[in-house]
């Protein structure tokens, strides 16, 4: 991804140079609309950008560093948002966050975006066409990223899938590992979903004076669909939880399985040793020493006794 600056209106320009002096002073008609998108800036890219567009600074420190919660502030007459944008790893699983920023002017946008993600080219060049207002441009963008959030939902519903028919498979074996890492990604995916749930019925409603009403209506499909992918996230959360105790139940009843083969065994063995204990006693007068039948007797004991436990214990499950 590259950075660009865009002037979209009755002169629509494409400014693939940026030179923030230049696009300050750009001669824009009424209705015209200048969108600058920088990709992993540096503080000098977003220095400039303060000097030339006198942008807010507390918005200005926000966009250098990454990592940021998802907000709405309002710096004036213009606004700063940022959300997440998330990106699923086929091979490992796992979610990757980046941040997507963006102020807003009256006819200016400025998009900052850190982390790897196709959102806004892909949005570019749909739009490179089409005169759009600032928030119809921030529209479109955000609905191409909550419409990865719901691909990204899906990928993780199958993984908490087959996790669960492994954790419920007569495999003994325990998955507490691949379940928690599956929970940790999950809830990375919650900490860029719940957050926009209330951001965005802010922008969707009156409050937010800069939105076109024409506008509005979209904004709040957004916010249906991450709802949707929010119930959606905690509902796999739930899962994962009840699939993390299943499997450690689990575990703890093959332990007792376990347990109870062991003492089995053991009172098995325990009465031919306690009889060939005595019997290798020192002692002349042991019941059936000199008797000719004394050790078939005592071996014809031992079998029996054993093999009635044997029958015991298998009938109760222990064996």
């Amino acid at each position: 991804m590259s950075n660009f600056a865009l002037a979209f209106g009755p002169a629509k320009a494409d400014v693939t140079l940026l030179n923030y002096r230049a696009l300050a002073t750009l001669r824009r008609e009424p209705g015209e609309v200048l969108w600058i998108h920088l990709h992993n800036p540096s503080e000098t890219d977003i220095a400039d950008l303060v000097t030339e567009f006198r942008i807010h600074p507390l918005a200005a420190e926000d966009a250098v560093h990454a990592q940021q919660r998802p907000k709405f502030e309002e710096y004036g007459a213009e606004e700063f948002l940022v959300i997440k944008t998330l990106h699923y790893v086929e091979s490992s699983s796992q979610v990757e966050t980046g941040d997507l920023m963006f102020y807003v002017g009256a006819d200016l946008l400025i998009s900052v975006q850190h982390g790897e993600s196709s959102s806004v080219d892909m949005v570019r060049h749909r739009l490179e066409a089409t005169p759009l207002a600032t928030y119809a441009i921030v529209h479109a963008i955000m609905d191409h990223v909550v419409d990865t959030y719901m691909e990204i939902a899906v990928e993780l519903e199958q993984d908490v899938s087959a996790l669960e028919v492994k954790v419920f498979s007569n495999l003994r074996k325990t998955w507490s590992q691949d379940l928690y890492f599956l929970k940790r990604e999950v809830i990375e995916f919650r900490r860029a979903v719940e957050p926009l749930r209330p951001l965005l019925a802010r922008i969707a409603s009156a409050e937010t004076a800069r939105v076109p009403d024409d506008v509005r209506p979209f904004f709040r499909d957004i916010d249906d669909h991450v709802n949707r992918a929010a119930d959606t996230v905690s509902g796999l959360d739930q899962l994962i939880q009840a699939a993390l105790d299943a499997d450690i139940a689990q575990l703890q009843l093959r332990q007792n399985e376990d347990m109870r083969k062991i003492t089995a065994w053991v009172a098995l063995g325990a009465i031919p040793t306690l009889v060939a204990g005595i019997y290798g006693m020192n002692f002349t007068f042991i019941p059936g020493m000199h008797s000719e039948w004394g050790f078939a007797g005592v071996v014809g004991v031992l079998t029996v006794t054993c093999m009635s436990l044997y029958a015991k214990f298998k009938k109760s499950g222990w064996l």
